[in-house]
């Protein structure tokens, strides 16, 4: 059973930035993609960022040029790099990561954006 595990959420200031990490329980080469997404309260669940096995990245348009993907294929970890943090960041993130055949989610972890 894959696990993937969610860390560097918390509080956050307007502007502010925040890294988030997905540690994964297997070699992330084996999935297809990886990627995070967010659920703010009251919401659906929204794709923020992916990021496939060639390091292709796509990007929801409110994260454009302000969050960055990436992947470390030898610790089997894909972060997201939050800069200008807006308060509508507020929102449990959640990595996801595709093979063929399944997907798998994390648990989240909360990014509070409060001044």
């Amino acid at each position: 059973q894959v696990q993937l595990v969610e860390s560097g959420g918390g509080l956050v200031q307007p502007g502010g930035s925040l890294t988030l990490s997905c540690a994964a329980s297997e070699n992330i080469f084996n999935f297809n993609d990886m990627g995070w997404y967010r659920r703010a309260p009251g919401k659906e669940r929204e794709l923020v960022a992916t990021i496939n096995v060639g390091g292709k990245t796509n990007y929801a348009d409110f994260a454009e040029g302000r969050f960055s993907i990436s992947r470390a294929n030898a610790q089997n970890t894909v972060y997201l790099q939050m800069g200008s943090l807006r308060p509508e960041g507020t929102a449990v993130y959640y990595c996801r990561a595709r093979s063929l055949s399944r997907t798998y989610w994390g648990q989240g972890t909360q990014v509070t954006l409060s001044s």
